[in-house]
């Protein structure tokens, strides 16, 4: 089933990364998105650049998914509009991707908005698996074949403590006065 997509490994790293991403969102602001995984031609192909590729330039060991520190860097990329594509050999491919796949046929449950149903419909009109990732619960939805196939529920979100301000009073200025002595 999911192991057809992608090896378990590459798989491993993306549902690590996507629970990560939801759990934890980027300096402390919650953020979603999606992770296409596999058939990287046939996605392109159905998809368009929003942006720039933060990812043109770099060598594959530099977009390999399996290492901590380029799973940060995806993080980092999480923030901007558009999905993130990751080959089935977990190199990242390509970010700031505005989804075309049709969503006909696709059945997505009331609530999810066109994230979730850009999810669903990419993994329809091709044999990539999408995680989309909800900005406002966290929660990771994995969809294969137009259906959905896993929910993960991260761990509960940390609470963001705010810097705050104490307020000290100074007391108040007293006036000397000066008695004349007469």
């Amino acid at each position: 089933m999911l192991g057809d997509a992608a090896p378990i490994d590459v798989l491993r790293a993306v549902v690590h990364l996507a629970t990560e991403i939801g759990r934890e969102g980027r300096e402390g602001q919650p953020i979603g998105t999606i992770l296409v995984v596999g058939d990287t031609r046939k996605v392109l192909s159905l998809s368009r650049f929003q942006n720039f590729n933060p990812f043109r330039g770099y060598s594959r060991a530099e977009r390999d998914v399996r290492k901590r520190d380029v799973r940060e860097q995806i993080k980092e990329i999480a923030k901007l509009d558009g999905a993130i594509l990751i080959g089935r050999d977990g190199i990242a491919e390509a970010a700031c991707l505005h989804l075309g796949a049709r969503g006909d046929g696709v059945n997505v449950r009331k609530g999810f908005g066109s994230r979730h149903m850009a999810a669903a419909g990419v993994s329809k009109q091709t044999s990539a698996v999408a995680f989309a990732v909800s900005q406002s619960s966290g929660s990771v939805r994995v969809f294969q074949n137009g259906e959905e196939v896993l929910h993960i529920e991260p761990l509960a979100r940390p609470h963001v403590w705010q810097p705050f301000k104490l307020e000290t009073q100074e007391p108040p200025e007293i006036e000397e006065t000066k008695d004349e002595v007469s």
